[in-house]
């Protein structure tokens, strides 16, 4: 963080913050409202707190990360989440994406494999008020069958191609967005939208996230 950052008040940085994703392509003026609302900072923690205004991913519990601010508007916007939807989440992970669909969907499910990152996510909704989301510790590549279809389904773990169960959870005429590709090769974000037809993939510019993992997680 530079020295002028690290002086900045509440306000200044939240302008910093939100300047940096419109030049990063943020444009939605909704997702634009939700990412000002929810704090990032509440879903930081330790030595990386003081770096949760930076667009930048950061490390979070379990091994994971907590993707850079930009890379969830982004994914956000190619959401195009609308009021009475239903959207599943899958990979939890520091909470802060599902916090951002809250403010943007009617109920938010969020799953992920490692207990002790839904647990922590869980403690801050209910800090915050969050209570359009639930939480669930399950394998999030079988999505989650028992509330499907979904309206939308965002992945923030990356995959070789599209899991079968998510594509077959997807309401007709509905958007899923995730990243593909090898785990240790650069990945393509891919929004899916489903037809009558099938399926019609549109490639979106390329991310790194963790692999996506089947089973659950020793913690």
């Amino acid at each position: 963080m530079t020295d002028d950052a690290a002086s900045d008040g509440p306000a200044e940085r939240q302008m910093r913050f939100l300047f940096a994703l419109r030049s990063r392509g943020v444009t939605d003026t909704r997702v634009l409202t939700a990412m000002e609302r929810i704090d990032r900072g509440a879903f930081v923690r330790g030595l990386f707190a003081e770096r949760a205004y930076e667009d930048m991913p950061l490390p979070i519990s379990c091994g994971q990360t907590i993707s850079q601010p930009s890379v969830v508007g982004l994914m956000t916007q190619a959401l195009n989440v609308q009021p009475r939807d239903t959207v599943l989440e899958v990979g939890t992970g520091s909470g802060y994406q599902a916090a951002i669909l809250s403010q943007l969907a009617r109920r938010v499910y969020t799953v992920d494999r490692h207990r002790r990152l839904v647990r922590e996510a869980q403690d801050v909704f209910r800090a915050m008020g969050l209570v359009n989301i639930t939480a669930f510790t399950a394998d999030g590549s079988h999505g989650l069958p028992e509330q499907a279809p979904f309206d939308r389904i965002i992945v923030t773990a990356a995959a070789e191609d599209p899991p079968s169960p998510l594509l077959a959870q997807l309401k007709l005429g509905g958007i899923m967005v995730l990243p593909v590709g090898q785990s240790d090769t650069v990945q393509s974000l891919i929004k899916v939208t489903r037809l009558e037809s099938g399926y019609d993939y549109e490639e979106l510019r390329p991310v790194r996230f963790v692999p996506l993992v089947e089973g659950l997680g020793t913690e």
